[in-house]
């Protein structure tokens, strides 16, 4: 059982629904009752974003944010939204989802593997960002080792967006996933913030995130239902940081991002 924590957080990477196309509203339930054991007062859900594979059609994409919407609205108090969109439909399709998810009250927007960061296809998706005032959550991760740059984006490419649109707010997911290397590449982008999922945690990554980016541009996010929630928890937790800096990390940084995308949070 996990204790009960004096923390206050915000899960800014959440996937309460995975590969469902219905939801089991008795599992979500149990979902948020584990989630408030540990502090987390609001989730923000990104999506069954993996359901119809790496180019999802517009019909599929608005049946993932449909999904995402009845989530929320189910649960107002506890779930925040942002849309999920394929850069690859192009301008008018990727334009007319984001402002029917600005409608829907969402305040934010997800991307995952339709496209690489780097690639033009991302110009309408970050305009509309910027217009919205919405932050924009990039799927990243080390590649190094994969040949699939086309669709997968690495630290790099997530710092070469940063770069091209310097008035968005852009989130960069996994900070497990892009290492040390991750942090370095969007150092000097002050637009550009780290979330601190992925995979089990290592020793000290918190810490060298927070020294190096400064507190305010690392948030935590957990990556749930993929990922566990006491490992998520507990790696900022047993951070060396100040008290201060853990409350920036778990709390008042997704607040701020949350609040200037239109969020009441």
């Amino acid at each position: 059982m996990p204790p009960t924590q004096s923390h206050r957080i915000i899960d800014i990477h959440t996937h309460p629904a995975f590969f469902q196309e219905e939801v089991d509203h008795a599992d979500v339930r149990r979902l948020i009752r584990y989630g408030r054991k540990f502090g987390i007062e609001r989730m923000v859900i990104l999506g069954d974003v993996l359901r119809y594979g790496r180019l999802p059609s517009a019909s599929q994409i608005r049946s993932i944010n449909d999904q995402t919407a009845a989530l929320v609205e189910a649960y107002p108090d506890y779930f925040l939204g942002f849309c999920y969109v394929n850069p690859k439909l192009g301008d008018r399709l990727v334009r007319k989802e984001i402002a029917r998810c600005v409608r829907l009250g969402f305040c934010g927007i997800k991307l995952e593997i339709s496209c690489n960061a780097a690639d033009r296809a991302m110009a309408p998706v970050m305009e509309e960002a910027a217009r919205y005032g919405l932050p924009v959550l990039q799927h990243t991760a080390d590649q190094t080792n994969i040949r699939e740059r086309a669709f997968h984006s690495d630290p790099a490419d997530t710092a070469t967006l940063g770069g091209r649109y310097p008035e968005v707010q852009i989130i960069m997911a996994h900070l497990t996933s892009v290492g040390l290397r991750g942090v370095r590449e969007i150092e000097e982008y002050r637009n550009v913030v780290v979330d601190t999922s992925a995979f089990q945690p290592v020793a000290g990554l918190v810490a060298y995130a927070v020294a190096r980016l400064g507190a305010e541009r690392v948030v935590y996010g957990s990556d749930l239902v993929i990922r566990d929630l006491g490992s998520s928890v507990g790696r900022v937790l047993a951070a060396d940081i100040s008290r201060s800096e853990r409350r920036a990390v778990l709390f008042d940084n997704a607040r701020r991002i949350l609040r200037n995308g239109g969020a009441d949070v």
